[in-house]
């Protein structure tokens, strides 16, 4: 046995010793070995008595798990059957869970009458067009870990109201003129409930405000400018698609620059069609909205008549694939381009930015200052292009130097399907996906809860 021994690999010794103690138990031909045996015995029994003796101190008397129970939450309005998993942690787990990168944070969701959510759902667009984060995010924190069905306990409070989907009857896009009055009764509604928005004075209340100017709720910029962000708001988080690197009256709030909604089951099945490594045979690529003639609109034109200046420079350049109509299957011709222009429009943001990323084609963002959403985890200047407003003279000569020096280095960074997912909302929520990014960014704001202010002063 012990020539086979030495005979044997290394990584393999710990399993032929656990046979050729195995064996020795049932012998007794060699005594010193079985008293080896027996002290080897009493020392694995001590060292796990020892642990379960540890673990029944450390939890306080208290078991470390208990069944699941099932919770019922009404109101007037709505009632939710909520599956609800009790876990009494350790302290030390707590601590790892404290140092992990939500910090342990909790978010308490209001209940809020259905006039403010739920009813807006019956038209199915609520749910799925570019601004329907507002839906997607309520959505994710309900069935999320980070929710708290016990608001004593939240470090944010989640206020569901949704703005954006009371659609044009002219042209079927979102018309917001009644959104502030719409906030404006939620918080009325929630600070006649004391405590929570009323001793803090909403600092930890967070809203979701994902159209053109966001917390100015007007689609012109002139009008959201002198209106600026009504002041039952300001002490408020706010998530906004609206994001720029200067001074602007619709940033003044605390705010988290979020991507629009695009819908992660459209891009799939997209790709089942034209995967990310199929033939792109289109150079550049743009549908949308494009004015021959840009009209004055209380002294602005739509884009700054960038989409103009596109439209006039290359509308007969072959290179150039551009349409100024709408088409239901627009994202195929996405999957087949390399490059994807995403000027502004009204807003410096655009659904393009989301789309191009998660459809492997390159955006070229044409918004002077734009403020990107989650950049630690979109490494935007490594997947995508920026050409000032007033370059776009030059965009053929810039798209034909890059084609030919790093656009394969390009399209490699944007094939991390981290991300995609980091732009993209689901339901449930994923480690890493937008809903994620975003309770990451508020577990760096969490100096303004009311919760830890109080825990930092004892």
């Amino acid at each position: 046995m012990d020539i086979l021994e030495s005979k044997r690999p290394l990584r393999s010794r710990g399993f032929y010793v656990r046979m050729k103690l195995s064996h020795s138990s049932r012998s007794n031909r060699n005594p010193d070995k079985n008293l080896c045996y027996r002290y080897l015995k009493w020392v694995v029994w001590l060292s796990i008595s020892f642990y379960f003796l540890s673990s029944f101190l450390i939890t306080g008397h208290k078991p470390t798990t208990s069944f699941s129970r099932t919770t019922v939450f009404r109101s007037k309005a709505s009632r939710a059957l909520i599956e609800e998993s009790s876990f009494n942690s350790p302290p030390l787990l707590k601590t790892l869970e404290n140092l992990g990168p939500l910090k342990g944070m909790k978010i308490y969701v209001y209940d809020l009458p259905s006039k403010y959510n739920s009813d807006w759902l019956t038209n199915e667009r609520c749910s799925s067009h570019l601004f329907a984060s507002e839906v997607a995010i309520h959505r994710a924190l309900l069935s999320s870990d980070v929710r708290t069905l016990e608001p004593w306990e939240a470090d944010f409070f989640f206020v569901p109201v949704y703005v954006s989907c009371n659609f044009s009857k002219v042209n079927g896009f979102p018309a917001i003129g009644h959104a502030r009055s719409l906030m404006a009764s939620a918080i009325q509604h929630i600070s006649s409930q004391p405590p929570f928005w009323n001793r803090s004075l909403g600092s930890d209340h967070v809203f979701v405000a994902s159209h053109d100017f966001g917390s100015c709720f007007h689609t012109m910029e002139d009008v959201a400018i002198a209106e600026g962000v009504p002041e039952f708001l300001k002490n408020s988080i706010v998530l906004q698609t609206f994001g720029v690197n200067h001074e602007h009256p619709c940033q003044n709030v605390e705010n988290v620059v979020i991507p629009p909604y695009i819908s992660p089951e459209s891009v799939r099945a997209t790709l089942k069609k034209s995967p990310l490594t199929g033939r792109r045979d289109i150079f550049v690529f743009f549908r949308g909205k494009m004015e021959v003639h840009p009209k004055n609109v209380s002294g602005r034109f739509y884009s700054k008549r960038v989409r103009t200046a596109i439209l006039r420079k290359y509308g007969s350049d072959r290179r150039f694939y551009l349409r100024r109509h709408r088409f239901a299957g627009y994202q195929s011709e996405i999957a087949r381009s390399k490059f994807c222009l995403c000027p502004l429009g009204w807003a410096p943001w655009s659904p393009r930015l989301v789309e191009s990323v998660a459809l492997g084609c390159v955006p070229v963002i044409i918004a002077d200052s734009i403020r990107l959403p989650f950049p630690a985890a979109v490494p935007w200047a490594e997947i995508s292009l920026t050409v000032a407003e007033n370059d776009v003279d030059k965009l053929g000569d810039i798209l034909e130097h890059v084609a030919a020096t790093n656009l394969s280095t390009i399209q490699s960074n944007l094939r991390d399907p981290q991300v995609t997912k980091a732009l993209h909302f689901h339901n449930p929520m994923l480690e890493g996906d937008a809903t994620w990014q975003v309770l990451v960014a508020l577990s760096g704001k969490l100096d303004r809860s009311y919760k830890k202010s109080r825990v930092s002063i004892q």
